[in-house]
């Protein structure tokens, strides 16, 4: 286990980070100077509502302190490759979505580490672990914003050598992030069902509420059609690897899966099954 979690949750991360690199170009870094509006909308829905959202939800369902702490790990993580694929399938604005998970999930090392030391504080109060904003800042650093940008320069540098491994590495990151999922299900596995149906319950609520959320800004914003699609998956969609990443780094590898991983792996389960009738109903309009 404790190599599972110090070897191959590191580099599942990192493979799913540089998979998402890969599929990036510069012009959808730029492409955020050109829509600025739009990716204003999108990036305030993730970055402030969202986690906003989250602590009404733990504080409504009354959710035990570790588990609160896992939702709210959840929300800070910006959402990934699975975000950008969704709105693809919604025939949504997939360079507005590449665009705000490009640039989000490098903001994040500069905003995950405050929040999650905050949430940690609030919630565990005198059991909360000592945690270190700069070495958290530094990890995340290296296993994700690292691997984007070398998947971005070998878009940029290497362009048929990037499409030829585009897909066996999002094929790699698939199968590793069922495994770490499987483990941190199988390490709390009593804490995991005595927490299901909260738990559960609390996660689709707060998943559909998102969705919602993202829609309902957008176009009250007055966004295109295609534009409220996206900013809706980008919303509700959460990099749930990033987040039992997070509760490993917080807590350490001592006892195995932390319970604080436990909301980000239901998450990485519930949230299929969420997004779907959406997809249905998006790709309808």
């Amino acid at each position: 286990m404790d190599l599972l979690i110090n070897v191959g949750l590191p580099i599942s991360l990192a493979i799913i980070m540089l998979s998402l690199g890969i599929g990036l170009e510069i012009a959808d870094f730029r492409r955020v100077l050109n829509r600025k509006y739009p990716f204003a909308i999108g990036a305030v829905c993730q970055v402030v509502l969202l986690p906003i959202a989250a602590f009404f939800t733990v504080t409504l369902f009354g959710l035990p302190p570790e588990i609160a702490v896992g939702f709210m790990l959840l929300s800070f993580c910006p959402g990934g490759v699975t975000s950008n694929i969704l709105t693809k399938l919604a025939k949504g604005d997939v360079a507005l979505s590449v665009s705000l998970t490009a640039v989000i999930s490098i903001l994040s090392i500069l905003t995950v580490p405050f929040l999650a030391a905050w949430s940690i504080t609030y919630f565990m109060a005198e059991n909360a672990p000592d945690v270190s904003i700069s070495g958290l800042a530094i990890a995340m650093f290296l296993i994700t914003t690292l691997p984007v940008a070398i998947g971005v320069g070998v878009r940029r540098f290497a362009t048929g050598f990037a499409n030829r491994i585009e897909g066996g590495l999002s094929t790699l990151a698939t199968v590793l992030f069922v495994m770490i999922v499987v483990a941190a299900l199988a390490g709390n596995w009593q804490i995991f069902i005595d927490n299901l149906g909260i738990m559960g319950t609390g996660l689709i609520s707060l998943n559909v509420a998102l969705l919602l959320i993202g829609l309902g800004i957008a176009r009250a914003a007055n966004l295109s059609s295609a534009e409220c699609k996206s900013i809706s998956i980008d919303t509700g969609i959460q990099n749930s690897t990033l987040g039992i990443t997070l509760a490993a780094l917080i807590t350490g590898t001592e006892s195995g899966f932390s319970p604080l991983a436990l909301p980000s792996a239901v998450y990485g389960i519930t949230m299929y099954a969420v997004v779907l009738p959406f997809l249905v109903w998006f790709r309808r309009r």
